[in-house]
């Protein structure tokens, strides 16, 4: 990546821009979108803070503004390269004096970035962790002027967390050595145990914490229980050839026999896992990244920091680790806020190799007990029996309000069975034990199990001894469940994951009888044995418009305004543009803009300009190309806009 700025750059070493006048300016964007303005309000006035903000809601913006409002570079801490890659490509299509520092580089190159940090012809330099921390690289830092350290995919340093970096960990230092100097941690992942431990670790305890919402209104969740996994992948993606997607896989042999499946029916799939040779990894990665319509089945080490914005769907074929992992994974499609689906079946076989994955690891009994909590939200996200946005949402300490209508639940409503009676009996063995033991020793109670802990505690004496026979081990796991999901009851960390009542206004109704509860009460364990739960193999593929859809749609998803051929004209041209300068699409535009463009035909420059993600650098660079494009595409439909 040659530092070289691009002629028209958006800083300037006399002035002190505004960050409005940059965001349209520089990004071609009209207004800040949630709590960015203040975000970037703060940073540009030398405040420290943690920024939780979904993916695609806009976090590296409250760090780019800032760096180019303020003095001197902005030092952007990066876990990959192939996020590096992307972001530094993108800034400078927009006329960002930009490079990065990492181990693609050659000596010279990066002898050449360093020359140009010394002579101020950067605004933002991207960094590894590892490359930050490698001997003297803090010492020529020091001697520069800095406009902020932001440290991204900051979730990197909880060691309860699902991507940790044990190099984020030694990231203090700059709190040691660059006291004055801003400090931001961004992630899109962490509930609130994650956010305290990156706060103290990072030493942001004084600094302000920005929350936004965790909604992605714009992504369809749908689950299926997992039937025949190949022939539901194959039904879903029926009608998604040519859209991009990610498929996750726990396993190496499951991934490479995906992929071969996806590309026996005819898609464009390639492979990805650490099994791989590095080379095999890099051209899996560069593919997905520059064309259209590949689809990547990977393991988890697949997709932490891609900035592509046009995946149109992640699909799960088996159980994520943790509700944070998948909401991290499943984050990764339609960052460009339009709409995209997170598909997933799973079934009970997932969960006895998750659960081994966690005993038989190396880590301390504390950890395993927090991984083993984090995985029973995860199957109560699964097992829910209303919205499951809302139960989502509620796992990282927000609440919805009203059911989203964009997933599965509530688009396809099951029938529910009447558990009143049973979940009375759960609630009263939870409160009869003493609200401090897990699921599972509840459960041995209302089944009347005799265990050497249930005589030593003297539980066979107790009323609910033995009065839940009438379900099996595996329904009353799946009802204590939803119970935690649904509020009734509270998984509690500091008694190693006991079980105690919810709110007394929430669970007193129900137990005096003055309330009634329906829930999705899982089969009889030999129904499911045969695979006889219901949900099957449907596709449930549907139409993604759905919430945050963004305007009625006409055939094949488009906005009613927009012309299919008009936006395969500009979509070939993008193409052409990224391949001549041997960058992905979307850092020429983003499929959003293009969609802007067909939908409001610009005439001139002038109105181009108020297209969103068209900046001046890129108005100046592509205006006169894409708006031939326009008029080449007029005169083939017979002249006139009508004819759009």
């Amino acid at each position: 990546m040659p530092p070289t700025p691009p002629p028209d750059s958006a800083s300037s070493a006399t002035t002190t821009p505004n960050p409005a006048q940059v965001l349209q300016e520089v990004f071609g964007y009209g207004a800040f979108r949630g709590p960015q303005a203040e975000i970037v309000e703060h940073v540009v006035g030398g405040g420290s803070a943690l920024v939780l903000m979904p993916t695609g809601g806009g976090k590296s913006l409250c760090y780019q503004i800032p760096a180019l409002c303020r003095s001197g570079v902005g030092v952007v801490v990066s876990p990959l390269i192939a996020l590096m890659q992307d972001q530094v490509e993108g800034l400078r299509q927009a006329g960002v004096r930009a490079a990065a520092l990492n181990s693609s580089l050659e000596a010279s190159q990066a002898s050449a970035v360093w020359r140009a940090l010394e002579q101020g012809e950067l605004d933002l330099l991207y960094v590894s962790p590892e490359r930050l921390l490698s001997p003297g690289f803090l010492d020529r830092l020091e001697q520069l002027p800095l406009a902020l350290f932001a440290i991204d995919e900051a979730h990197c340093v909880s060691q309860w967390g699902h991507d940790f970096r044990p190099e984020y960990l030694q990231l203090a230092v700059l709190a040691e050595r660059f006291a004055a100097i801003p400090r931001l941690a961004l992630t899109a992942t962490a509930d609130p145990r994650t956010r305290e431990e990156i706060r103290e670790r990072l030493r942001l305890q004084e600094g302000r914490v920005f929350l936004a919402s965790f909604d992605r209104p714009n992504i369809r969740y749908l689950l299926r229980d997992k039937d025949e996994a190949r022939s539901q992948l194959l039904a879903f993606l029926a009608d998604r050839r040519g859209e991009a997607g990610i498929v996750y896989a726990r396993s190496r042999s499951r991934v490479d026999r995906f992929a071969a499946d996806l590309r026996a029916a005819g898609f464009d799939a390639v492979a990805y896992h650490a099994g791989l040779s590095p080379q095999q990894r890099s051209d899996a990665l560069n593919r997905f990244r520059r064309d259209s319509g590949v689809i990547v089945v990977a393991t988890i080490a697949f997709g932490m920091g891609i900035d592509k914005p046009d995946v149109r769907f992640v699909a799960h074929i088996d159980l994520p680790k943790s509700l944070e992992a998948y909401y991290q994974e499943t984050g990764r499609a339609g960052r460009d806020g339009l709409p995209a689906v997170a598909w997933m079946v799973h079934g009970a076989g997932d969960v006895p190799q998750l659960r081994r994955f966690i005993d038989d690891s190396d880590a301390p009994e504390a950890q395993k007990r927090i991984e083993h909590g984090k995985l029973d939200a995860l199957i109560s996200f699964s097992e829910a029996s209303g919205c499951r946005r809302q139960v989502l949402l509620r796992h990282f300490g927000e609440s919805l309000a009203q059911p989203c209508g964009n997933c599965d639940l509530c688009l396809e409503p099951e029938r529910s069975t009447d558990v009143t009676e049973v979940a009375r009996k759960a609630l009263s063995a939870v409160y009869r034990t003493g609200q401090r033991f897990g699921a599972a020793h509840v459960v041995d109670v209302l089944l009347g199990g005799d265990t050497a802990r249930i005589r030593e505690l003297g539980h066979q004496q107790l009323s609910v001894y033995g009065i839940g026979k009438e379900l099996d081990r595996g329904q009353w796991r799946s009802l204590f469940r939803q119970l935690t999901s649904q509020g009734y009851l509270v998984s509690d960390e500091a008694s190693h994951g006991g079980l105690r009542l919810g709110e007394a206004d929430r669970v007193k109704p129900l137990l005096r009888g003055e309330a009634s509860l329906a829930l999705r009460l899982a089969p009889p364990a030999k129904e499911r044995r045969r695979g006889g739960a219901a949900g099957g193999s449907g596709s449930g593929s549907g139409s993604a418009s759905g919430s945050g859809s963004g305007g009625a749609t006409g055939p094949g998803g488009l906005p009613e305004n927009v012309d299919a051929s008009l936006l395969a004209a500009l979509k070939a041209w993008r193409l052409q543009q990224a391949r001549d300068q041997a960058v992905p699409p979307y850092v020429v535009f983003h499929d959003r803009t293009l969609l802007e463009i067909a939908a409001r035909l610009p005439a001139d420059l002038d109105a181009l300009s108020q297209v969103s993600g068209v900046g001046a650098a890129k108005l100046e660079r592509y205006g006169q190309a894409v708006l031939q494009v326009l008029g080449a595409a007029e005169q083939a439909l017979g002249g006139g806009n009508e004819g759009f």
